[in-house]
C-alpha cells in the first residue's frame, strides 16, 4: 500500500520544496532591492556635498585664461600706420564701429569726454571704423568732425580687422590691460561710467595680483 502512494508523496514533497524555495527567493530578491534602494537615497545628500566641495576645489585652484589681443596694423585717417603694439602700456578701448550705426552716434561723444579726463593717465581709445562696411572716407571724416574726435580712427579698409576680432555687431568694444590682455568684451554702446567702472576693474585685478 505505501509503495503504491509513494510515487504520489514524492511529487507532493517536491512541489512544496518548488513552492518554498521560489518564496524564500521571492523575499530574499525584495530584500535585496531594498537594502540598494535604502543605500541609494540615504547618501545623496552627502555625495551632493562631496560634488559641491570638489568642484569648489577645482574652481579655487582654476586660473583664468587670459587672451592676448591679435596684433594689427592699420591706416589713420591722415595715412600713416598706426600698430595695436605701439600702446603696450597703457589700458586700450579698442572699439569698432561705423558712420550709419546709431548706437555708435551715441556712444561717441561719451568716449571723447572719457578721452579727454584719462588721455594722460595711460589710457588710449582706439576707434577701427569697418571701412569696408561704411559710406566712404568722406562720410567717416565728417563723422569724427561732427563728434570732435581726438582719439586715434583707424581704418579697416578690407575688414580684415573686424573678421580678425569677430566683429558681428557694432559698435563692440574690447578692453585691454597695459599687457595686451583681452580684459573684457562689450558688445553694444558704453558711457562714461562703464568705462570707468572696467578701467577701476583692471587696475584693481593688477594690484591684487601685484601687475
Amino acid at each position: 500500500m505505501i509503495k503504491k502512494y509513494f510515487p504520489l508523496v514524492i511529487i507532493v514533497l517536491l512541489g512544496c520544496y518548488a513552492i518554498f524555495d521560489f518564496l524564500l527567493k521571492e523575499e530574499m530578491l525584495e530584500t535585496e532591492v531594498s537594502s540598494e534602494q535604502e543605500i541609494l537615497d540615504e547618501p545623496s545628500k552627502d555625495t551632493s556635498d562631496d560634488l559641491a566641495e570638489a568642484s569648489f576645489i577645482e574652481s579655487s585652484q582654476t586660473t583664468p585664461k587670459i587672451e592676448v589681443a591679435p596684433s594689427f596694423e592699420l591706416s589713420d585717417l591722415t595715412g600713416a600706420t598706426v600698430n595695436l603694439s605701439d600702446f603696450k602700456g597703457k589700458i586700450v578701448i579698442l572699439n569698432f564701429w561705423a558712420s550709419w550705426c546709431p548706437p555708435c552716434r551715441e556712444e561717441m561723444p561719451h568716449m571723447q569726454s572719457f578721452y579727454e579726463k584719462n588721455k594722460e593717465n595711460d589710457i588710449e581709445i582706439i576707434a577701427v571704423n569697418l571701412t569696408n562696411l561704411d559710406s566712404g572716407q568722406r562720410a567717416i571724416e565728417q563723422f569724427v568732425q561732427d563728434y570732435g574726435l581726438t582719439f586715434p580712427v583707424l581704418l579697416d579698409e578690407k575688414g580684415n580687422v573686424g573678421i580678425m576680432y569677430e566683429i558681428m555687431t557694432i559698435p563692440t568694444s574690447y578692453i585691454l590691460d597695459a599687457e595686451g590682455r583681452i580684459f573684457q568684451k562689450i558688445i553694444g554702446s558704453m558711457d562714461e561710467q562703464i568705462m570707468d567702472d572696467i578701467v577701476n576693474a583692471i587696475r584693481m585685478y593688477d594690484q591684487e595680483h601685484g601687475e
